[in-house]
């Protein structure tokens, strides 16, 4: 069997490939309510259509002032819940995994969407409060950024309450995979790195307080997930921030095995997005897999890992799997400019028969 498309179990659950749909932010709620739309269902649905082993949500904001744009999506109320169900349902019968990533965007909250500038909207502008670690504002280059309030203890529990909740509501949504974004300079990144992180109580210092959050929010989506559903985690491996104190690889390899602790099933492995200077070293094929690369073989739990970056074709993405790179190939532009994807890789792969393909496209495809 080609490696691209053999099953990957998770606890019970079984992913039929090895792509996945990265998580890609579509500021695409009209209403500014957080519910999905039509584009959402069309967006996710025709990836599942095209054959993607696991479907996941852009990033979904477990409480209002988590999103990034007020057209962000969100999980925060049963109608939020109920606005997804659809997708799931529909993502299912296409054979593919429904994923949800929770996210929360802290001091990166409140922007106007990025074919609109991308600018910090203030409360009067339609934004509002948003939360970090300390009181320390996002650095934008221009405009002044909505208050940040660093949060205290009683804010924390907040959060960490937010994530739990919204976990169990995309559980009734039907998805049946929840991945924690700890990842991009949003709130939990925030907390873990050094650049961002100055606390002096249990959630700052060392390696031990500043992940505390992420390994405390972990537990919790754990703690409602089912025990035959996998739970993934998001991060950025490197802040890729060489001149200062920032977080490395090697902390990310350390933090895959005190997630896989408190049940992680799967790292989902990207970088930076802690500061405006955060660019990665070379933005060319497979530019993140290194990172993937390092954490499967230096972690001593046995917790799979999924690579993003630079995926663009089929070769790449069977290359990743078959020389045991990562478990998972999580493909996101290439995404947006082919969503089948996954049948195309079947073709080029001569691989058609291993992949049922829908039925109505079966003629034009091959299967």
């Amino acid at each position: 069997m080609t490696a691209l498309f053999s099953p990957l179990e998770l606890r019970e659950t079984t992913v039929p490939n090895r792509v996945m749909v990265s998580p890609m932010c579509q500021y695409s709620c009209e209403a500014r309510d957080g519910l999905a739309t039509d584009w959402h269902r069309t967006h996710l649905g025709s990836r599942a259509v095209g054959g993607a082993g696991l479907v996941m949500t852009e990033a979904t904001a477990v409480e209002a002032r988590g999103r990034i744009s007020p057209e962000d999506l969100g999980i925060w109320s049963d109608e939020h819940a109920a606005a997804l169900e659809p997708i799931t349902d529909f993502i299912s019968d296409q054979g593919s995994v429904p994923a949800i990533q929770l996210a929360h965007a802290g001091r990166k909250a409140a922007t106007s969407r990025p074919w609109e500038g991308h600018d910090p909207l203030q409360p009067d502008e339609g934004g509002w409060e948003v939360i970090g670690p300390s009181d320390d504002p996002w650095p934008y280059e221009d405009g002044e950024a909505p208050p940040t309030t660093g949060l205290d203890q009683d804010g924390i529990e907040e959060v960490i309450d937010s994530f739990r909740a919204a976990a169990e509501r995309s559980l009734d949504a039907g998805f049946e995979v929840a991945e924690v974004h700890a990842a991009h300079g949003y709130l939990l990144h925030e907390f873990l790195s050094p650049v961002t992180n100055h606390r002096e109580d249990d959630y700052g210092g060392d390696f031990e307080g500043r992940t505390r959050l992420t390994r405390e929010i972990t537990a919790a989506v754990r703690e409602v997930w089912p025990d035959d559903k996998p739970v993934f985690v998001r991060i950025s491996a490197t802040d890729w921030l060489p001149d200062r104190d920032s977080w490395t690889v090697d902390d990310s390899v350390r933090l895959a095995d005190r997630l896989a602790d408190v049940g992680a099933d799967l790292i989902d492995v990207s970088g930076g997005g802690i500061h405006p200077e955060s660019r990665p070293e070379y933005a060319g094929p497979n530019y993140q897999l290194r990172y993937a690369e390092r954490i499967r073989e230096e972690t001593e739990s046995d917790i799979a890992v999924g690579a993003v970056g630079g995926i663009t074709t089929p070769e790449q993405a069977e290359a990743v799997i078959a020389n045991d790179r990562a478990d998972m190939a999580i493909v996101g532009r290439e995404h947006l400019r082919d969503p089948y994807f996954t049948m195309t890789a079947a073709r080029e792969l001569d691989a058609t028969d291993e992949i049922e393909g829908p039925p109505q496209y079966r003629r034009a495809w091959g299967f």
